[in-house]
């Protein structure tokens, strides 16, 4: 197990790819912190999985976007489970608004999760894991709209974007005191996120065309990538970026 004796906090793990995450750190033998920000019955469905893999599991609410938030999910993990190794900063949202009709606030609350969020829990993380003398390690989970252009996508696709340059700069600032940082960016992954996906005649076989290996793929496979970078297996790989997407981007 490539993460035995760690303590990862995942954030968004209620569902979905979080959940998929959580579940391959758990397999390779990391305690996880699922961080969730609505649903306690979904979060405590992940923390079960992990438990049920023989690790530790805390469910922890709060806002990414909120520093009192974090600061507070991190005081909770260190009290209940011990400092973090890892932090994959899974949580987003996505919304599908045509350009011209986006407000301010849309904008500003999807933004304020997607990038300011990461940006955030990398800060408090980086902060105590430095001042204690930890090493450590950091996920960004992008998106395929990194690479891709969908419509209404205006207001995401440049937070997924600027995670890459989130990256690559954290990485140079903190990996001298040892602290790796990568991002990995998912594609097609059948989620509740991609349901516009499923709901739209024909969207999905149009999708899967553009996919060199022509199907959607599994949130373990995310979490294997992800687990990856989280370990000393990618000891000699910061500020890089990834996609896991079945060959889209590249068509």
């Amino acid at each position: 197990m490539k993460l035995k004796g760690k303590i990862a906090v995942v954030t968004g793990a209620s569902r979905g790819i979080g959940r998929g995450i959580a579940e391959v750190l758990a397999e390779e033998g990391a305690d996880v912190v699922v961080n969730y920000v609505s649903n306690p019955e979904e979060a405590e469905k992940t923390a079960r999985i992990v438990r049920d893999k023989g690790r530790r599991a805390v469910t922890i609410q709060g806002d990414v976007s909120k520093r009192v938030d974090v600061e507070a999910m991190f005081d909770r993990m260190e009290k209940d489970l011990g400092p973090a190794d890892i932090l994959i900063n899974n949580a987003g949202i996505e919304t599908i608004v045509p350009f011209l009709e986006l407000t301010d606030d849309q904008w500003t609350h999807l933004v304020d999760i997607n990038l300011r969020g990461p940006w955030l829990c990398s800060q408090v993380f980086c902060r105590r894991a430095i001042a204690a003398g930890r090493k450590g390690a950091i996920v960004h989970i992008g998106s395929i709209q990194a690479a891709k252009v969908l419509p209404g996508r205006t207001h995401y696709a440049p937070t997924k974007l600027g995670l890459e340059a989130l990256t690559r700069n954290m990485s140079a600032e903190v990996t001298p005191m040892g602290i790796r940082v990568n991002c990995v960016h998912p594609g097609y992954i059948e989620t509740d996120m991609t349901t516009w996906i499923r709901s739209v005649p024909g969207a999905r076989d149009t999708v899967l065309a553009q996919i060199s290996m022509a199907r959607s793929g599994e949130c373990r496979e995310i979490g294997t990538a992800v687990a990856f970078f989280a370990s000393e297996e990618a000891s000699y790989l910061t500020g890089q970026s990834i996609h896991v997407d079945g060959g889209w981007a590249g068509k």
